[in-house]
């Protein structure tokens, strides 16, 4: 077996070979006597199958895992001459070369890329500066008239007056089209929050003024792309009744209150209650400048002061991806001329190369780092992440794990989860001194 193994760099490396036709000729003699032995052909006893029978009936398929096998017995040799283990490659390997010469001889070229070895430095020195979070009174008082607000009862209004916005007003209505009432367009007592958009536009609008006991007659007009197709777009009548006022009542902010809020604090005070939203709210902000700005930072000048190759194969698919991207901004007319000119494609991979270069060092810097700080997402907690993300949304968390792992993106997730631990953690640290 005779190949050259060469590294390109630290994370890439080519080997060149020539297959001989004698070592594909064995490697198929070798398959065709190992299928004989448990083929099952009629005509034949199991077992009994004679080897030119096996060649004749699957040759071309034989001779393929014949090649495969040589190829195979060729790249492991090569891995083992370069030091690297197969744990440490980077998708699979490539064959740039596959040239079949009249003597059945095969010239052969394998790329492969492996995980480059990072020198991460004194990484912890190059984070960035965490400035002070500050919260003010306003602020937790704020937040706290919020939280008396999501528990606030609806309550008949002591004083008769008009409907106004923001009230909640408890009315019977019945929807007619050309004068006949249509079906799902009538209710008694239906309680309607004006100004929430929640019926037909310019309904609520109309409501706004009308006193207790007061009926009329309110015209509106179906959206265009309203489900019913029977009303879409139609001119209605509804006949409108008002029986009550209600408004929101918040809650006293008082003891009693916070023991509400905090049912874990057995003597729980208004105080303890604005200490604990005070730190919720600092969290979200250290969180919101983590997120949005130290941890891009910190990212970005890692790339920019660690030198190391990137393996070609993730490199090559992160500017396919970015070009896709481009390629869905773009008009039709310019994708066809990106098809029909090699050098706009020439100009526009050069464009987004060094991008997706640092992208793609990001990546595995990240990684490094998650190694170095022995930080780990699994897929356990990507998947109950993604779970309880569906939920708060209203969706079946089930069917949008189903749906990410179908579409492949449950890997980048993870690194996304990873990224945001690691570095979090590491900015916690510097926080703490």
């Amino acid at each position: 077996m005779e190949f050259n193994a060469k590294k390109e760099n630290e994370a890439n490396a080519v080997i060149t070979a020539t297959v001989k036709n004698e070592t594909v000729k064995v490697n198929v003699d070798k398959i065709a006597k190992q299928a004989a032995k448990t083929m099952d052909i009629q005509g034949f006893r199991k077992g009994k199958v004679p080897v030119a029978i096996v060649k004749q009936r699957y040759g071309t398929k034989i001779v393929q895992d014949a090649e495969g096998e040589a190829i195979r017995d060729i790249l492991d040799a090569a891995l083992k001459e370069l030091g690297i283990e197969n744990s440490k490659l980077v998708g699979e390997p490539a064959i740039t070369k596959f040239d079949k010469n009249e003597n059945g001889d095969i010239d052969l070229e394998i790329k492969v890329s492996c995980q480059p070895d990072i020198d991460l430095g004194d990484y912890k020195a190059l984070l960035p500066e965490i400035p002070a979070v500050e919260v003010t009174d306003e602020e937790v008082d704020k937040r706290l008239e919020e939280l008396a607000s999501q528990g606030a009862k609806l309550e008949k209004i002591k004083r008769k007056r008009m409907v106004k916005s923001g009230d909640h007003a408890v009315i019977d209505f019945e929807g007619f089209k050309d004068g006949v009432a249509f079906e799902g367009g009538k209710a008694e007592k239906h309680t309607l929050e004006i100004g929430s958009n929640s019926f037909i536009p310019g309904f609520e609008d109309q409501v706004i003024g009308m006193k207790y006991d007061e009926e009329k007659e309110i015209n509106v007009k179906f959206p265009d792309e309203y489900q019913a197709k029977d009303l879409a777009g139609a001119d209605v009548v509804f006949k409108v009744k008002l029986h009550e006022i209600q408004e929101k009542v918040a809650q006293e902010i008082n003891d009693e209150f916070a023991k509400k809020m905090l049912p874990q604090e057995e003597d729980a005070t208004v105080d303890t209650l604005k200490e604990k939203v005070k730190e919720q709210i600092k969290a979200e902000k250290l969180n919101k400048l983590y997120t949005e700005e130290l941890k891009p930072a910190y990212l970005e000048t890692l790339v920019e002061k660690l030198d190391f190759a990137v393996p070609a194969s993730i490199l090559e698919q992160e500017i396919n991806n970015a070009l896709n991207a481009k390629a869905r901004e773009m008009k039709e007319e310019e994708v066809k001329e990106l098809q029909e000119n090699a050098d706009k494609l020439k100009e526009l991979t050069e464009e987004v190369t060094p991008e997706a270069t640092n992208s793609v060092k990001a990546t595995f810097i990240v990684d490094a780092l998650a190694k170095a700080q022995n930080v780990n997402v699994t897929d356990e907690e990507v998947t109950q992440t993604l779970y309880y993300e569906a939920m708060m949304m209203g969706q079946d968390g089930q069917a949008l794990i189903k749906q990410y792992q179908e579409a492949g993106y449950l890997p980048a997730i993870k690194m996304s989860m990873i990224e945001q631990k690691v570095i979090t953690k590491l900015l916690d640290e510097k926080a703490a001194k």
